[in-house]
């Protein structure tokens, strides 16, 4: 985990294994999330696989026998990966997956639960569990569905094949999909775009999608929300600094 002014970059890192998933790294992972999310000073999180190669291939095929080889220990494994992709899904700050090559299976996992995706040209997708005869659980499969529609995610679960960027992009898998040589300048060029917002209209923002996805009426309170930003510095800041032609330096209160 490494930080960079307000933009912090959390990296799967197993390059060896093109940065397959392990239990412990599941744990670190969702560990390293759940502390960013409590970070004030952040303004974007980003996801990315080490190495160049890949994002992840998705969980380490080796850990089957002695991980997960019956039904509980995958209930105890999948309350370790459901934890980890909740954390990912409900961090404050806007996250950014960054997918050089493969983003296969959890790895795609991951990088869906992810506010954005930027991928390079030659990037790979799919969830081939099929042929593990394995299911995604509900924790895992919401994700996806949300991001590219029950039609798409069929296509996706049922054949089971590893795709190419064009088909990501127009599934709506991925946001952009860019030359594999400018996908780390690109996503830390949009990183740097989110963070120079106002912070808080960033969390309000994902704050306000995610709630919307729930279907149960808004109350009172919840739309009354919406006005809170006028009450705060950032507002007298960003509105002044507009007038003044300025750039604005948001402080997050």
């Amino acid at each position: 985990m490494e930080r960079d002014g307000h933009v912090a970059t959390v990296t799967l890192n197993r390059p060896d294994k093109l940065n397959a998933m392990t239990k412990p790294m599941w744990e670190r992972l969702g560990e390293a999330m759940e502390t960013l999310s409590g970070e004030d000073t952040l303004r974007c999180v980003v996801l990315r696989g080490a190495g160049g190669r890949a994002f992840s291939p998705g969980n380490d095929i080796g850990e089957f026998e002695t991980e997960r080889a019956n039904a509980d220990q995958a209930r105890a494994y999948g309350k370790i990966l459901h934890r980890t992709l909740g954390a990912i899904k409900s961090c404050r700050h806007p996250t950014l997956a960054l997918i050089e090559g493969i983003c296969v299976g959890g790895g795609l996992e991951i990088a869906a639960c992810c506010d954005l995706r930027i991928c390079g040209s030659s990037s790979r997708f799919g969830v081939p569990i099929k042929r593990l005869g394995l299911v995604m659980a509900y924790e895992e499969l919401e994700a996806l569905l949300q991001l590219v529609g029950r039609a798409n995610a069929a296509e996706i679960l049922f054949e089971g094949e590893v795709f190419g960027a064009d088909r990501a992009l127009a599934m709506g898998l991925v946001n952009r999909v860019v030359a594999d040589d400018t996908v780390e300048t690109e996503a830390y060029a949009t990183a740097k775009r989110i963070a120079d917002g106002a912070p808080l209209v960033a969390r309000w923002h994902k704050q306000f999608m995610q709630r919307l996805q729930n279907p149960a009426p808004l109350t009172a309170a919840e739309r009354d929300e919406g006005y809170h930003c006028f009450d705060t510095e950032d507002f007298r800041r960003g509105y002044q600094a507009f007038l003044a032609k300025k750039a604005p330096a948001f402080k997050g209160r």
